[in-house]
């Protein structure tokens, strides 16, 4: 591990009970650059050659997760959570060098278990900014991180035994307060949990700015629904 340490942190407010997974277009220490010339910043930085850069001290409040809601809460999670930033230039359409993955299960697996992190709480920039951020993408290997303890995964054969697409959003965590944020979680969940939904974007720039698909008749697939209702049983 190495130190690039930025300034832009402040203190806690809250305890620890949240890690954010990132993904950055950017490579290396230009994503470190990136970060500081937006005067925002994370806790670490994983290289596409597998070298961590630490960026903020654990204990304290780095600015990485922006206006978000995970669970009923939008107040700050910054204050609650680590942020780790992975760089990925296809900003997660592709999938991430072996290198990095090798070091990141080692990284988050201690994370979570020195600040007892429960699986629910184990979230992606786009499932807690659904209607601004896309990543960490549709490529990022949330099933395998799940099979080392990070996060959770679902199985196909255990059903919710509920329809509404609504409530099942909200019993994950997504937030679901209007119809357009709804909407955008349900692709936020496809991101992460449905990737066959999402429409991959060659032009990074365009998906930056344009996180949210112009059809959302995804969310009509008996496909889509089966999903979501077995990953809201694994949440429950």
């Amino acid at each position: 591990m190495r130190e690039m340490l930025l300034p832009h942190f402040n203190e806690r407010r809250l305890p620890v009970d949240m890690l954010v997974l990132h993904a950055t277009a950017h490579c290396g220490e230009d994503a470190v650059r990136c970060l500081d010339t937006c005067k925002l910043s994370c806790h670490y930085v994983v290289t596409q050659e597998g070298e961590i850069l630490k960026v903020v001290d654990e204990s304290k409040r780095a600015w990485h997760a922006g206006v978000s809601c995970w669970r009923g809460d939008d107040e700050d999670l910054n204050s609650r959570s680590v942020g780790i930033e992975v760089c990925s230039p296809s900003l997660g359409q592709e999938p991430f060098a072996e290198e990095q993955i090798n070091v990141l299960i080692p990284l988050c697996r201690d994370i979570i278990g020195r600040y007892g992190i429960p699986p629910q709480n184990v979230v992606g920039h786009s499932d807690i900014a659904p209607l601004r951020k896309p990543d960490p993408g549709l490529a990022f290997p949330w099933r395998r991180l799940s099979r080392e303890g990070i996060g959770l995964w679902y199985d196909e054969e255990r059903l919710q035994p509920e329809d509404d697409i609504v409530f099942l959003l909200g019993m994950i965590g997504y937030d679901v307060r209007s119809k357009a944020v709804v909407q955008a979680s349900a692709y936020a969940f496809c991101r992460r949990f449905a990737p066959q939904f999402v429409q991959k974007d060659a032009d990074i720039q365009h998906l930056v700015e344009h996180v949210l698909p112009d059809d959302f008749g995804f969310m009509a697939d008996r496909e889509f629904l089966k999903i979501l209702k077995a990953v809201a049983f694994a949440y429950k």
